[in-house]
């Protein structure tokens, strides 16, 4: 049995409150979404699908390919079936692996100590049928093998992905709290732009929003700027599949002519690592970056689309004072010179977002870390909004 052409169920993980836009994305691809929860959802599907899921989704942290559920009330029952799985024909005797697991289960204390029951039955299996055994550690750079146990239900699966396809792999440089790359992919899905009108992004910080939107605008995906994944360790992975999927991802990339995707922070330092974080994603081009106040920011007139600013939340009270006035400041910016646009502000302070001074239209929630977070929808009316009476 080859994984690679066998059908299975597959988990494509994600961060709390991005499973709405990460399903949309899967949907896209024309899978058939069976299941969505809070952090993930499932489809059926080959390994090979797992190499077209890693390669192309914005939204997802690991892509995990199911070996099959097991009931297991302690760790001698996942040893023992682990046991029985034909690792060899899985995994190259003379190769490296690693273990994950997400356990809740009342008789273990160290999801450590579960780990190393699962390596041991890898390992001793292997040893068993081919005299010796794979070598094991915590990189995830190699083979990954991911346990989920719950209660007494457990499931066994080989993270396709590895490292978390979270981070898309071309910021060198984060700067201070950045967003999350899948994160701020999801926002951008979550806001009603339609990757063709202009996207100006103040408080660019090191850029990942406003480069997030040149690669969704072009159709520019996560896999471009990754060439390992824990699916290339396994028996069976197809090499001249794998370049053909990543070959058509290129095909698929799309011009935008015409789009203004506009980034300013008040910071140099900042604007000269957001640049070398685009040059890095290849979408410098795409992308006028300037030094200056958010309020010295450009809006044009012309193809209005959406204002999107990430800024501070104040974690202690004298910066959410200072704050208070940077809030404000933003509130008055959208209703005086952004007419027409769609405003966003994500912000994990809500109190602050009160001093904004506009009502907002849409309040999507959103995780930044462990932060409650929101993305706020401002409808920017050009002039007065005024209601018309008729005349009888």
């Amino acid at each position: 049995m080859s994984i690679y052409n066998t059908p299975a169920n597959i988990i494509i993980t994600c961060y709390r409150r991005l499973a709405p836009f990460l399903e949309q994305e899967v949907k896209e691809l024309g899978y058939e979404v069976e299941e969505t929860f809070a952090t993930g959802l499932r489809i059926t599907g080959t390994a090979n699908d797992c190499i077209r899921l890693n390669i192309n989704l914005y939204c997802a942290s690991q892509v995990l390919y199911s070996l099959g559920k097991f009931t297991s009330r302690n760790a001698t029952d996942v040893y023992r079936f682990l046991s029985e799985i034909p690792w060899e024909d899985l995994l190259p005797e003379d190769g490296f692996f690693s273990v994950t697991s997400n356990v809740h289960n009342e008789t273990v204390n160290n999801s450590m100590f579960v780990n190393v029951k699962v390596k041991d039955a890898i390992v001793d299996r292997i040893r068993a049928k081919k005299g010796i055994r794979p070598s094991s550690g915590s990189e995830m750079d190699r083979a990954v093998i991911h346990l989920f146990w719950k209660e007494d239900q457990a499931e066994i699966f080989i993270d396709t992905s590895g490292e978390t396809i979270a981070r898309h792999g071309y910021r060198k440089i984060p700067g201070q709290a950045p967003m999350l790359e899948s994160l701020a992919s999801a926002t951008i899905l979550a806001s009603k732009w339609d990757r063709k009108s202009a996207f100006i992004n103040p408080m660019c910080g090191a850029g990942t929003l406003a480069i997030e939107a040149a690669l969704i605008a072009t159709n520019s995906k996560p896999g471009l700027f990754r060439n390992n994944y824990s699916f290339m360790y396994f028996h069976g992975y197809d090499e001249e599949f794998y370049y053909a999927e990543q070959d058509k991802v290129e095909a698929q990339i799309t011009e935008a002519p015409g789009l203004r995707i506009i980034a300013t922070d008040h910071s140099e330092k900042a604007i000269e690592n957001a640049k070398k974080n685009a040059i890095a994603a290849g979408v410098a081009n795409m992308i006028e970056f300037s030094v200056c106040d958010f309020a010295d920011t450009e809006i044009p007139q012309e193809n209005k689309g959406v204002f999107f600013v990430n800024p501070e939340y104040g974690e202690r009270l004298g910066e959410e004072q200072e704050l208070e006035e940077t809030y404000g400041r933003i509130g008055d910016f959208m209703k005086q010179k952004c007419g027409g646009y769609s405003g966003y502000i994500f912000t994990g302070n809500l109190d602050l977002a009160k001093k904004i001074g506009l009502k907002a239209k849409r309040r999507i929630e959103f995780y930044s870390g462990k932060i409650d977070c929101r993305l706020l929808e401002y409808e920017l009316y050009e002039g007065t909004r005024r209601t018309i009476t008729p005349t009888e």
